[in-house]
């Protein structure tokens, strides 16, 4: 494939471009809906749900994988299995939007063609796919089935899209859904068709020409997403080149890939990073997310670009980033190449991050020169000021809650803030003393010798509190993570 792309004038889709890469860190709560709730009620007294919820937690080795247990007070968020009764009138719309990705909803009764019928609902609702077809339980005795025992029929169905079907977010630019290959579930990563992205753009700008609409889509389709996914795949690959081995496996491996006439990546496959596992502290995912963008930026040389919170994944292996489409090599310079150049100039100016680091600039909340002069450009401090943003507010990506304990009250918590205060707001604005991912992991280490001997966070300098003194601002700031209506 040429490194060589044809230059053009991309002024006229800087608008479109703006919409169709847009950050939007804010995401919609969880909502059950009365049906739901009601199912699950009638669940928990249904003999045919119970058979099945115990037949299939003790065989299934996926329920090893479980999430950690919701503590006191804390929310459980997202759940990955929902064990409903068959006779339920719940909307594949409500289970979809309570499940994980990935997620599996298992349907019970002890009447077998209503279990049918569901199950081929579920087979025609694009947003999920048959797990598992109409099996059959019969009743038995002491844990052994008897030929004339009372049959239970069941299937199971997963969630393999992130957003439904029909609908479109600012969240997800790219087609991403789990398709089964070689006996596992992998994420396949496609470029969106020419009318989802055309629809996308009529929503967003209804009074434009339906002629102009299909142009830019065109635009995006054929040149722009592809040159993206490209860049992904080459960059998962020397990630998985350079990538320590204890690091190897938090982010996602490059499968394969289906390209085009012209060599432009339209398909990647992907390792499925499946969010859950132990819970951990808010000061571990600072500490590891800090560890793995040190070794990212100090180590191999990739910028990220885009740590919004909807790119972290917590897994066994720990916390991990994904969607590696803006990511950089240090260094790396766009000149020969126009349109590349045009697009990170765009991202650098409209996105999220770079219109939070704008207002927080001009704001007075952001005074630390490393990060100010990061302002608008393809830079390592774009991903160290998001970082120092997204260690106090994790449960601003709705997948993270039952996985990260985070309570604003609790010591680590104030620690963490302190911290972010002095990466953002340094005494020495000209020298800072957190300038690279590795100064603020080397922070959060004595963060976390701090907090296990009980100590208080010091107090900030006397000079610093009146104009911090407005303390909602600053926790306004962290909370933009989950409230882009800031800067919109």
């Amino acid at each position: 494939m040429s490194d060589e792309i044809a230059s053009e004038d991309l002024s006229a889709e800087r608008a479109a471009f703006d919409v169709l890469f847009a950050e939007e860190c804010a995401m919609p709560p969880t909502t059950t809906s009365d049906a739901l709730q009601k199912a699950l009620t009638f669940a928990q007294h249904s003999d045919a749900v119970q058979k099945v919820h115990k037949r299939c937690t003790a065989k299934d080795p996926e329920f090893n994988y479980a999430l950690p247990d919701a503590r006191d007070g804390e929310e459980r968020g997202l759940v990955y299995s929902l064990f409903l009764p068959t006779e339920a009138t719940v909307a594949p719309e409500d289970v979809f939007a309570n499940l994980r990705w990935g997620g599996r909803v298992f349907f019970a009764s002890h009447d077998e063609p209503a279990v049918r019928a569901l199950a081929q609902r579920y087979r025609r609702w694009d947003g999920f796919v048959l797990d598992m077809d109409v099996q059959m339980l019969r009743g038995g005795l002491m844990g052994l089935p008897l030929p004339i025992g009372k049959k239970t029929f069941y299937f199971a169905a997963r969630k393999i899209d992130l957003i439904r079907p029909g609908q479109s977010s600012d969240r997800f630019t790219y087609h991403v859904q789990l398709t089964r290959q070689g006996g596992q579930w992998v994420v396949v990563k496609k470029v969106p068709t020419l009318d989802r992205v055309m629809a996308r753009l009529r929503e967003k700008f209804p009074d434009a020409a339906m002629d102009d609409i299909r142009r830019r889509a065109q635009k995006f389709t054929e040149k722009i997403f592809p040159v993206f996914l490209t860049r992904e795949a080459a960059m998962l690959k020397i990630l998985q080149q350079h990538l320590p081995e204890e690091y190897a496996n938090r982010v996602p491996k490059c499968l394969g890939v289906e390209c085009d006439s012209k060599g432009f990546v339209r398909t990647l496959y992907m390792n499925w990073m499946r969010n859950g596992g132990k819970g951990i502290s808010q000061l571990e995912f600072a500490l590891q997310t800090a560890e793995l963008l040190s070794v990212m930026h100090d180590k191999i040389g990739v910028i990220h670009l885009d740590l919004r919170l909807d790119n972290f994944v917590i897994t066994d292996k720990g916390v991990g980033f994904i969607d590696f489409g803006s990511a950089v090599r240090a260094g790396e310079t766009f000149a020969d190449n126009s349109l590349l150049s045009t697009l990170f100039e765009e991202m650098m100016r409209t996105s999220q991050i770079q219109r939070m680091l704008g207002h927080m600039k001009d704001n007075g909340l952001v005074t630390s020169r490393v990060l100010s002069d990061g302002h608008h450009k393809v830079d390592k401090a774009v991903d160290i000021f998001y970082m120092a943003v997204q260690m106090n507010k994790p449960h601003g990506n709705p997948d993270f809650k039952g996985l990260v304990r985070c309570n604003p009250r609790t010591l680590e918590a104030r620690h963490i803030k302190r911290l972010t205060e002095e990466i953002l707001r340094p005494a020495d604005v000209s020298t800072p003393q957190y300038r690279s991912a590795t100064d603020i992991l080397a922070g959060l280490r004595t963060v976390a010798v701090e907090v296990a001997a009980g100590h208080e966070p010091p107090p900030l300098p006397s000079k610093r509190v009146a104009k911090s003194e407005d303390d909602v601002a600053l926790e306004a700031v962290a909370a933009a993570v989950s409230s882009a209506d800031a800067f919109s």
